[in-house]
């Protein structure tokens, strides 16, 4: 379902511990927007909901709604730097409006 780089996991790991969350899953949320394309949010969650999807993967556990999962089929989360300054980008093909950043 999801992918997440050696980068990301390491930031996901790191921020858990800033956040006082150390051992939360992080969920992942995609709202469709009225253009079609994607809208992501995320965080450190306890709450398990009926539909939830579990993911495993480079050490951390992530968590998808169930409206989210088609929406999250095949997606990759990185840890980046653009533009000076580092983020997570969410490498989604079911985005119609994702255009490859230019680093």
């Amino acid at each position: 379902m999801i992918t997440v780089t050696p980068q990301a996991a390491t930031q996901i790991r790191t921020a858990s511990v800033q956040g006082n969350a150390i051992g939360l899953p992080l969920r992942i949320a995609i709202q469709q927007k009225p253009d079609g394309g994607l809208h992501y949010l995320m965080g450190f969650d306890d709450q398990q909901k009926d539909g939830d999807s579990t993911v495993e993967t480079e050490g951390v556990t992530l968590v998808v709604d169930a409206a989210s999962q088609p929406l999250a089929q095949g997606m990759s989360l990185d840890f980046v730097e653009l533009e000076g300054k580092m983020e997570f980008i969410f490498i989604n093909p079911n985005d119609p409006n994702y255009r490859a950043p230019q680093v």
